[in-house]
């Protein structure tokens, strides 16, 4: 069986006894918040808001199924940046990084903290995350960014060839960068079903397979149109994410970028041995475009990344789960890094939208006079971001100056993307623009120049 004769099957979510399914919405009902989407941002915002007032009625209504988009299909890497890494944090906003840095320590502390309160297994473990240099230029450029993890504080240090094969094996690596101090894995599936708890256990009330396609404002808060009836609340939050949002605006912001994964059956003792990787962080490559693993709990490898993938128009589909070109790929390159694992066979493949905006980090703000808030678009980063953006457009709502709210990043947004027909050529155009400039040794042309030098392009 070849990885394109495989039906597609998320791996996190293919379990038994995960929480639901609830009913859909069936007729008016009324709310003192309604939060718009299932995933990550949703679940702890309904969560944030009950801890801070338990007397908050919440209700949450989600399309589809609860951790239906990517909060269900990523790779499962967490991170403390709030700024898509250190780098190009500090080329959009130099002088608030130290207060970006704290905040994001801070927030993932909240996260883990959160789990182990509540007695959630989610298989989160804090053991960082190693960046290899494929390539002569990409190990000058992983040598700086060592310098500035140091500069921030960070538990980082440099591998070379020798030292990184020492510490997982492949013919294919040059060096890479080990930092221990600033994230590491969870099992996503689990994170979503122990949210999900979490916010049931809190009293949230949670509508599956209710879709949400307006806002009217009202005398006393707003008006939520939905597919199950109409709801009468005092504020909403749109956490859609990848998906089109029932805020128009923010279908200007957000651009859903595909991305592909595989998993493996799982390692026999003797090939997981032949890798060594006896400290499991996740792995990825240094490359614009890039590959990210790591292992499961039972010794598989999820394989995923690279093709990043605009459809026109901004698809969404359950049809493109499925990009035979991008699993077989995938599975070739794979079998590059690995040679040691030959024969393995894949058993799971899917695809997931990641919401990017044009800046690569979150938007957030308010509409309707201040009665619908929002943060979307955490472009890769979301897993721990987004307890950050949950907690940051929940102090949008509440009109609360804190820490967060001053931050440029949420006070501006990033510049909108194209409208179609022009959004999609001027992206693919982008797209094979960043496949030169791995090629042609990182040297980035004129249009990515153009681009870096207003902080923003595309990427997943």
């Amino acid at each position: 069986m070849t990885v394109t004769d495989l039906a597609p099957a998320v791996f996190w979510t293919d379990r038994p006894g995960r929480p639901g399914p609830f009913p859909a919405l069936s007729g008016p009902v009324s709310a003192d918040l309604v939060i718009v989407g299932g995933g990550y941002t949703g679940l702890w915002a309904a969560i944030l808001a009950k801890e801070e007032n338990p007397g908050c009625d919440v209700l949450l209504l989600e399309a589809a199924s609860i951790g239906f988009g990517g909060s269900g299909r990523n790779g499962g890497f967490i991170s403390d940046s709030l700024t898509h890494g250190l780098s190009h944090g500090v080329s959009l906003w130099e002088k608030e990084m130290p207060e970006l840095v704290r905040l994001g320590r801070e927030n993932l502390r909240d996260f883990a903290s959160t789990l182990e309160r509540h007695k959630i297994d989610a298989g989160l473990q804090l053991n960082g995350k190693t960046t290899i240099a494929l390539a002569p230029h990409q190990v000058r450029e992983l040598r700086e960014l060592e310098k500035l993890h140091l500069e921030f504080g960070d538990d980082a240090c440099w591998l070379d060839a020798d030292e990184m094969r020492a510490d997982v094996d492949s013919p294919t690596y040059l060096g890479g960068l080990r930092v221990r101090s600033t994230g590491g894995i969870v099992d996503p599936g689990l994170l979503v079903d122990g949210l999900t708890e979490i916010a049931f256990r809190l009293g949230v009330r949670i509508h599956e397979g209710t879709a949400v396609s307006g806002f009217t404002r009202t005398p006393y808060g707003v008006a939520v149109t939905t597919s199950g009836g109409e709801v009468m609340a005092g504020q909403a939050l749109i956490a859609t994410n990848a998906y089109p949002a029932p805020l128009r605006r923010l279908r200007h912001l957000v651009l859903p970028v595909w991305d592909y994964v595989l998993v493996t059956e799982p390692l026999t003792a003797s090939q997981l041995a032949s890798l060594g990787w006896r400290e499991r962080q996740g792995l990825t490559d240094a490359g614009n475009q890039f590959h990210y693993y790591r292992l499961t709990s039972d010794d598989r490898i999820l394989w995923g990344g690279y093709d990043a993938i605009y459809y026109r128009g901004g698809g969404t589909g359950d049809e493109l789960v499925r990009r035979d070109s991008s699993h077989a790929l995938l599975a070739r390159q794979f079998h590059t890094t690995f040679p040691q694992l030959d024969g393995l066979r894949f058993t799971h493949r899917w695809g997931g939208a990641i919401d990017s905006t044009s800046r690569f980090t979150a938007t957030f703000g308010t509409a309707l006079g201040g009665r619908v808030g929002y943060a979307v678009g955490y472009t890769g980063l979301g897993v721990g971001a987004s307890r950050f953006g949950a907690a940051t457009a929940l102090d949008l709502l509440a009109r609360r100056d804190t820490p967060r709210t001053r931050l440029e990043m949420v006070r501006r947004p990033p510049l909108p993307f194209p409208p179609e027909p022009l959004r999609w050529p001027v992206v693919e155009f982008t797209r094979r623009q960043i496949a030169k400039a791995d090629d042609r040794e990182g040297r980035r042309g004129p249009w990515l120049a153009l681009l870096d030098r207003f902080g923003v392009g595309f990427n997943s």
